[in-house]
């Protein structure tokens, strides 16, 4: 489901409002460095070939905001924040994925992944995400790219984004072969592996 239609239900369960955004991420901060910087779509892609969009190429798609909350494992939520960037939707109109995909890999720095439905992905609320009300993000907070996806917990919003990757079938990512839940919908509170 999309934020807004959790709009009048208040918090998912265990969820309390965050004091600002904290910042929670595994390993170091890394340094970008523009004039290598891209972004790699690849897998199960409709034309068999990855498509590879350097800094400028990427600057260049189309790009919108969404408005939504930020639910971290940890039981913060960050409200109503303004994302802008380009629609998750968008990517996969520019590359598009074969018929046969169902998941999405998101990869990024230090070989942290993400896995999700395509239907996660592709909603119209999921954005890859340059700035955050109204700013560009920190590096703190993934600058250059990070992926925001509201309907899952945030560690599915990974960070330091460099690469999709479409899959035909489900694979774990970085937290998930580490003891997190799989589907990840905060509304169902699916925090931890032992739940599925």
């Amino acid at each position: 489901m999309a934020a807004g239609d959790h709009a009048d239900r208040g918090l998912p369960p265990l969820q309390r409002p965050s004091r600002g955004w904290p910042v929670v991420h595994y390993g170091p901060v890394p340094r970008l460095r523009p004039e290598t910087w891209d972004l790699r779509v690849f897998g199960a892609t409709a034309t068999g070939r990855e498509t590879l969009l350097d800094a400028e190429a990427f600057a260049a798609l189309p790009h919108s905001t969404s408005s939504s909350d930020l639910h971290c494992v940890t039981k913060w939520t960050l409200r109503d924040v303004e994302w802008a960037g380009v629609a998750a939707a968008e990517l996969l109109r520019v590359a598009p994925p074969a018929d046969d995909v169902k998941h999405v890999m998101v990869w990024a720095e230090y070989g942290y992944s993400a896995n999700m439905p395509l239907t996660a992905f592709a909603a119209p609320d999921t954005i890859l995400a340059t700035h955050a009300d109204g700013e560009p993000l920190s590096p703190d907070h993934g600058f250059p790219l990070r992926l925001v996806c509201p309907s899952l917990f945030a560690w599915k919003s990974a960070k330091w984004v460099r690469a999709v990757e479409y899959l035909v079938e489900d694979r774990r990512g970085f937290w998930e072969e580490r003891g997190y839940h799989n589907r990840a919908d905060p509304w169902q509170d699916q925090r931890y592996a032992y739940q599925e």
